[in-house]
């Protein structure tokens, strides 16, 4: 009442008052994290990178110091690009094989069937498992007579049975069919999630105007489910690229290197032989290759879908 009979405007607060104050908030919010991850993730892959330029074996005090030796014998390691090769099939049948089979079982279980509720969870089942745990459970069963081979006899499909995992011909894409048991849960849920969140409204238009179930799906749907396939790819290629437990549990990365992944490389050569400063340089290559590959992702794929949402969160 005072303000307005003199006429007067109210006081603004001082900018720079105000200023400091946010960036004390800020710093109050964000300093713990950004500690814990300078301290849990930079921290390590400074130092990764340092030991990757010295020949050490771990014992002692680093020093032999070599500069870029390491990276140079692993780029050339015929092993190694071996191992690549193999996290790359592993990401291309994954894009193959469990994208198709993620969206047809999500658009499944997205409808109203009896026991919807149990075949989730019968399908989601295998990601909640440890690596640790299905990974003991395939080797068993696929042991030489072991359950795989006695359920192929008992349907008289005996001449099928191989040494599903001493093999190298069969061992790669036995170890497959494993990671596909086990991640495509995730990979429906996921999916579904994304489903859900598509207005019902838009395939009911397109049934009254004349649309079959196939053309909904293929016109609407899927489309429109294009953020979250996008995610998903994300993260398995991410996921091949990082391949370690199940594969290092059933078989070592053997027969003969024949189902070595980077990681497995980078274990067996660290751990194994006690080559730490060769161990860190794989392992800085294999981050490398991550980053390189997530920055590139997100400039290219996943930058409209952020400019979506953030266009949606202005309209609104």
């Amino acid at each position: 009442m005072i303000e307005a009979s003199t006429g007067r405007a109210p006081a603004r607060p001082d900018g720079r008052g105000g200023g400091l104050r946010k960036g004390l908030e800020l710093a109050l919010l964000l300093g713990p994290a950004l500690a814990l991850f300078a301290g849990f993730v930079l921290a390590p892959i400074a130092v990764a990178a340092y030991d990757s330029l010295h020949k050490w074996q771990g014992f002692g005090p680093l020093e032999g110091f070599i500069g870029l030796a390491n990276y140079r014998q692993a780029i050339h390691d015929a092993v190694f690009q071996v191992a690549v090769s193999h996290n790359l099939i592993y990401a291309g049948l994954s894009l193959a094989i469990q994208l198709p089979l993620s969206i047809g079982l999500a658009l499944l279980l997205n409808r109203n069937l009896r026991g919807q509720r149990f075949l989730r969870l019968v399908t989601f089942a295998p990601y909640v498992l440890s690596e640790a745990i299905t990974a003991v459970t395939w080797l068993l069963m696929l042991q030489p007579r072991g359950f795989i081979d006695q359920s192929l006899t008992i349907f008289g499909l005996g001449s099928l049975i191989r040494y599903w995992l001493a093999n190298r011909s069969i061992v790669l894409y036995t170890l497959f069919v494993v990671i596909t048991w086990k991640y495509v849960g995730f990979g429906i849920i996921l999916l579904i999630a994304g489903l859900q969140g598509i207005p019902l409204e838009l395939r009911e238009a397109a049934v009254l105007d004349g649309a079959n179930a196939f053309q909904v799906t293929r016109v609407i749907t899927v489309p429109l489910l294009g953020p979250t396939i996008r995610i998903w790819i994300f993260l398995t290629v991410i996921g091949s690229l990082q391949l370690f437990d199940l594969v290092w549990i059933m078989t070592l990365g053997g027969p003969a290197n024949a189902s070595n992944t980077m990681v497995t490389y980078l274990i067996d050569r660290g751990f194994r032989r006690y080559e730490f400063g060769y161990g860190n340089a794989v392992a800085v290559i294999l981050f490398i290759i991550c980053f390189a590959f997530a920055l590139a992702y997100q400039r290219f794929v996943l930058r409209r879908d952020s400019a979506g949402a953030l266009t949606r969160m202005v309209g609104q």
